[in-house]
């Protein structure tokens, strides 16, 4: 497995072009989404609230998008069109989800990017991540970002460690893949397309099951 963006992810009418210019491999967007959402991030939002959830200034939501009671979207965050944020999602900094993405009950995200049409929807961390398109994690399902020594996270690379230079890295989650309920996927992990993860699995490393 390589670790080009293109690698991973068809980013074809994704928009955020700014985001992905100049990434050799593809963690290295996750440093970059915060100056990104600060530069370009839109105005005027055209989203359907329900009830009273909390948006921050620094938050653009899509035409379509629907928000229901209970969400805290702190920002900056930069929601696409025509997706679901669902009770009790909590939204913390530089956060940018494609269209058609469902954003679920008793989810947290931070410093991520989702492509259209993923879900992540009942009770699951995204930290430091990529999601791509049309991905489902499952109930449960945890992409851990942090080692437990605070050492930089290495990913492993055709059986060879490769130094991310980062502290706090996720995954990267190829098109279509599925992440079964209660997975844990260990920090610098590298997910391919199409891959499917068993329920229950504590998962690390790169490649498809």
């Amino acid at each position: 497995m390589g670790t080009a963006l293109s690698d991973f992810f068809d980013l074809q009418g994704q928009n955020h072009e700014a985001l992905f210019a100049g990434v050799n491999h593809a963690w290295e967007v996750l440093p970059k989404i915060g100056s990104y959402l600060r530069k370009y991030l839109k105005k005027g939002s055209k989203a359907k609230l329900i009830g009273a959830p909390v948006i921050g200034e620094n938050v653009f939501l899509g035409e379509g998008t629907i928000v229901e009671p209970g969400v805290y979207i702190r920002g900056p965050a930069w929601i696409g069109n025509n997706c679901e944020i669902r009770h009790g999602a909590y939204i913390r900094e530089n956060v940018i989800a494609g269209d058609g993405c469902v954003l679920g009950n008793s989810c947290e995200f931070k410093n991520c990017v989702l492509l259209s049409g993923s879900h992540v929807s009942h009770f699951s961390y995204v930290g430091d991540s990529v999601v791509g398109r049309e991905v489902n994690l499952g109930a449960g399902v945890i992409l851990s970002n942090y080692r437990l020594d605070g050492q930089s996270i290495r990913v492993r690379v055709s059986g060879q460690l490769v130094e991310t230079g980062l502290r706090k890295f996720g995954a990267m989650v190829g098109d279509r893949a599925s992440i079964g309920c209660n997975a844990v996927v260990n920090p610098g992990s590298l997910v391919a397309k199409e891959a499917k993860i068993l329920p229950g699995t504590i998962w690390r490393g790169e490649g498809k099951i």
